[in-house]
């Protein structure tokens, strides 16, 4: 991971009271997290092993084939990413025995029991700008595609590597996404591999550091999926309601634009927010940390995707599991991690099995009085669907349990924003006390007695 700080727009490249409610998570596979190792302090990997298996984390990324951490995980049915360092590129470029070797070392003794879903092949090699190293990317790819095709895992065990945001040269607006320029060659290289392997393509955007450099309240609400006014891509039309959507639908852009990529799948190699930071690092709280890491759950659990890829949740990991007390830099790199090293929660966004996820809403100065009798919480008439997914993100993404509006839940049908946002925003305005600052949504709700309650869909209501 490296920190940018670039002038607003450049950002899509880089990119109260208190009251408790439940979720109830179970593992889905599109949730992973980051196992970085640049630490002295790390609990064994078998305990690591067990706190991963009680949370709803379905994959993790190792920046490495750590044998200890690969044995310790098999059998646990998590999906796990190997990584090749960028000093091992030359070798592998140069020599497909060097590749083998690195397969049979790396792959063949813990697969299948330990679950090897993807190999990268170095990490943002091209913001390292060594022209050199930049140049055996490709070939060291296909050199360990051909090693793992050699043990008869092709298709099982995909191929890939790892680029920051700044492969892009343009993404404002998120549809005028373009390659840059200086890494075009590579990059399409790199793509129509990926695209012949099916493989993903694997990026890395931090809205965090996009609200460093652009440190308003409106951008960070727009960074931390909480309702905002959202901004409209002037090419299409379209209105983004947070960074994390923008950023990727820059990336799409980008790809699109090189050729027929359509079909490479992206991949969110990692994202994440600092809890903490040195005093001239804007936006670094555990409040921060939690409200994006636990909206961006929420959001990949909607289900709903990104305007340019919708309907799907991009396979994302979060950065990180645990602080790396060794790496370099300002105290925010040190500072990313979900979990201390004796296992407890740095704070909670409700990975946890059976977790609880407290809340803190904001209260205003003069309070209207709480109704008393039943009332529930709606959208108003003719809010467009983006304010709507909005609202849906951000009640979801505070500890409510939304699984009745999940495919197979009571409530799902009708699938649509508008419906799935109402349930998401009563049952939130029914946890949080039923207070009507709690039915406000940026003034897009409002309270109504009639209960929209339809056939095996209840919605929560009552007096107070």
């Amino acid at each position: 991971m490296a920190s940018f700080s670039l002038p607003f727009f450049s950002l899509f490249l880089f990119a109260a009271a208190s009251s408790t409610v439940f979720y109830i998570a179970d593992s889905q596979s599109f949730i992973g997290v980051n196992y970085g190792q640049l630490s002295d302090n790390l609990p064994p990997p078998s305990s690591t092993a067990n706190l991963l298996r009680s949370t709803s984390i379905s994959k993790i990324r190792l920046y490495n084939a750590d044998p200890l951490i690969i044995k310790s995980l098999a059998n646990s049915g998590l999906g796990i990413v190997i990584g090749i360092a960028n000093g091992d590129i030359p070798a592998l470029a140069s020599n497909p025995n060097s590749a083998a070797q690195w397969i049979n070392t790396n792959l063949n003794p813990y697969y299948p029991a330990s679950n090897i879903l993807l190999i990268t092949v170095g990490n943002e090699v091209m913001s390292s700008m060594d022209q050199n190293l930049i140049s055996q990317l490709v070939p060291a790819m296909r050199n360990v595609q051909n090693a793992v095709n050699a043990a008869s895992l092709g298709g099982k065990v995909k191929v890939s590597t790892v680029h920051s945001m700044a492969v892009l040269s343009q993404s404002d607006p998120p549809s005028s996404g373009r390659i840059n320029p200086m890494f075009e060659t590579t990059m399409k290289a790199v793509v129509e591999f990926l695209k012949e392997n099916e493989s993903p393509f694997a990026i890395n955007p931090y809205p965090f550091f996009a609200y460093q450099s652009d440190p308003r309240d409106e951008t960070l609400a727009f960074c931390l999926f909480q309702p905002n006014s959202g901004r409209v891509d002037s090419g299409n039309g379209i209105k983004y309601m947070n960074m994390f959507d923008a950023q990727l639908d820059a990336v799409r852009s980008g790809l699109n634009a090189l050729g027929d990529f359509k079909d490479v799948e992206i991949m969110v190699a990692e994202t994440g927010w600092a809890y903490r930071g040195d005093s001239n690092e804007v936006g670094t709280s555990v409040e921060n940390a939690r409200a994006y890491n636990g909206n961006l759950i929420a959001h990949l659990r909607s289900m709903v995707g990104t305007p340019l890829m919708p309907g799907k949740s991009v396979d994302t990991y979060i950065f990180a599991l645990y602080d790396e007390n060794l790496k370099p830099g300002p105290t925010s790199e040190r500072s990313f991690g979900l979990f201390y090293p004796n296992l407890t929660m740095t704070y909670d966004v409700g990975l946890s099995k059976n977790s609880q996820t407290p809340t803190t809403p904001t209260t205003p100065t003069t309070p209207s009085p709480k109704p008393t009798a039943p009332v529930w919480c709606l959208p108003k008439a003719d809010i467009p669907d983006d304010q709507l997914q909005s609202n849906l993100d951000y009640a979801c993404g505070h500890g409510i349990d939304c699984g009745p509006i999940q495919p197979g839940g009571a409530c799902f049908e009708p699938n649509t924003v508008k419906s799935h946002a109402a349930y998401a925003m009563n049952l939130y305005y029914q946890s949080l006390g039923k207070n009507p600052w709690n039915c406000d949504f940026s003034q897009t709700a409002t309270l109504t007695s009639t209960n929209p309650s339809y056939n095996a869909c209840t919605y929560p209501g009552g007096s107070t």
